[in-house]
């Protein structure tokens, strides 16, 4: 039984993902009050109490943190699409989420709190801090090491060995030959840096 803090879209994606396990939603809860259900559960508004299980559904990264940091809560192991592909010796943390049909292989090392979305790739010796958010379509090739609170967008490719540092965003499509520093946006193929000393929700 999980309790799904968070009632956008993503959180529709993580009620998918609970499902296909035949497991159960307790619970959803939200900030917005004017948010009253979602695909069939009730909506509640947060109360001072410590919840069990917890999911948070948000899909940026600074807010999920922000929450995770203020809520009482213990945190549900991580939830794995039934789709998913996991290699072994790999280690995924507590309320991480693993969508459909992405890919894990083996030796990989992902944080707390992170988002491997849909058809993303994780090769082998990758090593991903907490609040990490791969998105669809995403290969981060093998050795890479991205820091805590980053994103990859859509479709980007990390190539081998490469370091992306914390609160990094990677933008879609983007081809990231070199190391990143921590709070940079980088764009394009090859990708060259956008912005520096960045949020990551700005």
């Amino acid at each position: 039984m999980i309790t799904i803090y968070g009632a956008s879209g993503h959180a529709k994606v993580v009620i998918d993902i609970i499902k296909s396990n035949d497991d159960s939603v307790i619970e959803v809860i939200d900030d917005n009050a004017s948010i009253i259900s979602i695909m069939g559960h009730t909506v509640n508004i947060p109360e001072d109490k410590n919840y069990k299980e917890v999911i948070v559904a948000i899909g940026n990264n600074l807010i999920r943190r922000r929450i995770v940091e203020n809520i009482k809560a213990s945190y549900s192991k991580a939830i794995i699409h039934k789709t998913a592909c996991i290699g072994s010796e790999v280690s995924i943390d507590i309320g991480t989420v693993i969508m459909a049909r992405s890919i894990i292989n083996a030796a990989v090392v992902i944080g707390k709190h992170c988002i491997i979305n849909s058809g993303s790739i994780i090769e082998h010796d990758v090593r991903l801090g907490d609040y990490v958010h791969i998105s669809p379509g995403a290969i981060v090739t093998g050795g890479v090491i991205v820091g805590e609170g980053s994103h990859v967008g859509a479709g980007a490719v990390i190539l081998p060995n490469v370091k992306i540092g914390k609160d990094v965003i990677v933008g879609a499509g983007a081809i990231v030959i070199s190391d990143v520093d921590d709070n940079t946006v980088v764009i394009g193929n090859p990708a060259r840096i956008l912005r520096k000393n960045i949020k990551n929700n700005e």
